[in-house]
């Protein structure tokens, strides 16, 4: 077990605080740290036209010098500890960020064959599907934002070849909402290899839906715009991923096709029967066969990058200098985009209230978002609190265990129950008890599924869309 308590260089950032996986680990301590060099910013992007209305503003951050209460930390790690002896895990990282204070610990092993290895602060995890979040959702919001993509655009705008049995009805919106119809995934009962083979498969598919009428959760969607971002940009998507995003945020252990140097810090997951071991190849099929490298999957991250990104998500698109995108862009993202009627609530890509949404738990509200990773991978973050969950597992080594969906809901009632100063006068639909204003609540507003005041601001490269803005700095 590893425990660090630090403090972050930012007056107005999340505070800082660490802790480890063997039980007799000191207890958790402050400890000040040298500041660094804020890293070299890349050429801003293209501004965004500013928003019709100012979001509302949060409270003067506070610095309290007990931001966790310590006995709800010891149920975070009873809970990941009596599902690692439940079976349901050979071991995780966590990580619970508030306002500069930070809580992170490492659980069980790493590994469990072919010989055990303790888990540690700094596995690698396949991320699973947090790729459609970490990777391919920041892709076309970079290429939206300079122009080049346009939300409400027909994909066979770009892909003509998915032209036939009314798939030029599908948007990008509905395949970044999962509303276009698409099934979850590719078939695999033919043997297949090869991204050019997938992308001819994902263009022949016949629609299950009618889109934009229903949610259907598909791998399919982000496999057709990761090709997208290629063909628009030039560049294959980990190629485009590593040098727009991942390099700039110093997230050094983050991208596809992980180096064989880091092999040893990589968390296994399947004993695959024909392919042996998957360690530092990527545990989701469909994108093994297409070379490890897929709009849907293929990403492996640490906790500590994934808290500098979901720290850039939380701090309006900028982290240590570097803007990556401007507010409005990650307003945007993270606010409703669901076309009207449907109920599941999704934004650019990220999760907000659906079937998914287990990690929000039972405190976090409706305004906080988040995605979650097959592997047991996942990430919520609340703009309200300034707070972010991250549990990173491989709950499929040696082989698929049962599912960790309530372990991740359990964790994230936990964490919010944690911090001191947690306000739990939201509502679960986002809007403050105290006051029901549009001023001040986290209204999600998206046709009919309208919560709180429905104020239309349309964004010029969002048309259309009624959504809510979120609190940052």
């Amino acid at each position: 077990m590893h425990c660090h308590i630090f403090r972050t260089l930012f007056i107005l950032g999340p505070f800082l605080l660490f802790s480890g996986c063997e039980s007799a680990a000191p207890p958790a301590r402050v400890t000040p740290v040298k500041p660094r060099a804020a890293a070299v910013a890349t050429k801003p992007a293209k501004p965004l036209p500013p928003p019709p209305l100012a979001p509302p503003t949060l409270p003067p951050a506070v610095t309290p010098t007990a931001p966790f209460h310590t006995h709800k930390l010891a149920e975070l790690d009873a809970a990941v500890t009596q599902a690692i002896a439940d079976g349901r895990l050979p071991g995780g990282v966590l990580w619970l960020e508030h306002r500069g204070a930070v809580y992170q610990k490492s659980y069980g092993r790493r590994a469990v064959i072919p010989a055990p290895e303790p888990m540690s602060d700094d596995t690698i995890f396949d991320a699973a599907s947090l790729t459609k979040v970490l990777a391919t959702t920041p892709a076309i919001m970079l290429l939206i934002e300079r122009g080049k993509l346009q939300i409400d655009a027909a994909v066979t705008n770009y892909l003509p070849e998915f032209a036939g049995d009314g798939r030029e009805r599908v948007t990008l919106r509905h395949l970044l909402t999962h509303t276009s119809g698409l099934r979850s995934g590719l078939g695999l009962a033919n043997a297949w290899t090869g991204s050019a083979h997938a992308i001819a498969l994902a263009c022949g598919e016949k629609l299950r839906q009618a889109p934009g009428a229903a949610f259907l959760y598909s791998d399919i969607n982000f496999i057709l715009l990761g090709e997208i971002v290629q063909r628009v940009s030039g560049q294959r998507l980990d190629q485009f991923v590593t040098r727009e995003l991942y390099q700039p945020l110093r997230m050094s252990d983050t991208g596809y096709l992980p180096e064989a140097g880091k092999l040893s810090r990589i968390a296994p997951t399947e004993n695959h029967k024909t392919e042996g071991l998957l360690r530092g190849r990527v545990h989701d099929p469909t994108a093994r066969r297409m070379g490890g490298v897929a709009g849907h999957a293929g990403v492996f991250t640490t906790a500590a990058d994934l808290a500098r990104y979901a720290r850039m998500m939380l701090q309006g698109g900028e982290l240590d200098g570097v803007r990556v995108f401007p507010p409005e862009a990650v307003r945007w993202m993270t606010s409703v985009q669901s076309p009207a009627g449907v109920a599941a609530r999704r934004g650019i890509g990220w999760d907000i209230d659906s079937p998914f949404s287990g990690p929000r738990g039972k405190h976090f509200p409706i305004g906080s978002f988040g995605h979650t990773g097959w592997t047991g991978t996942s990430v919520w973050i609340d703009p309200a609190s300034r707070t972010f969950l991250i549990f990173l597992a491989n709950r499929n080594h040696p082989n698929e265990a049962a599912g960790v969906g309530e372990l991740r809901a359990r964790l994230a009632t936990l964490a919010a129950e944690a911090i001191a100063d947690f306000n739990f006068g939201f509502l679960p639909d986002g809007r403050p008890a105290s006051s029901p204003s549009a001023d001040t609540a986290l209204s999600l507003n998206t046709g009919t599924n309208s919560l709180a005041v429905p104020v239309e601001k349309t964004h010029p490269l969002l048309t259309g869309r009624r959504a809510a803005w979120l609190p940052f700095p």
